[in-house]
């Protein structure tokens, strides 16, 4: 599996973009509307109303990576903001990878003691 986080700080482009944008329209949303560098060397992530795939778009310093990934089983759990992207830890990159929510729901429940 490709570790995104291995690249440099990643970023998810919330809410649903369309699919069949390339390189130069995702560069220009990452520009235009979030007023970030999609020169930086940064992972910027897009997924669709389908939520079962998304793309990563990425600066290596001589050109730009586009890579596409679909789930074949289930759907993502993406954020639903069109208005904002919000930069992803390790740990979040990695769940999103492997088809988790990156905003697990953590209920622990309390062990009653049985006497």
């Amino acid at each position: 599996m490709i570790n995104l986080a291995e690249l440099g700080r990643v970023f998810i482009v919330c809410g649903k973009t369309d699919m069949r944008r390339g390189i130069d329209s995702l560069a220009y949303i990452v520009k235009k509307s979030f007023h970030l560098d999609p020169f930086s060397g940064c992972v910027f992530l897009f997924c669709g109303s389908r939520k079962d795939r998304f793309k990563a778009l990425y600066w290596d310093g001589q050109g730009f990576w586009l890579l596409y990934k679909r789930f074949e089983n289930g759907k993502l759990a993406w954020p639903n903001n069109e208005d904002e992207v919000r930069e992803l830890s390790d740990e979040q990159v990695m769940r999103l990878m492997q088809g988790f929510t990156i905003d697990p729901k953590i209920h622990i429940a309390r062990a009653r003691e049985l006497y």
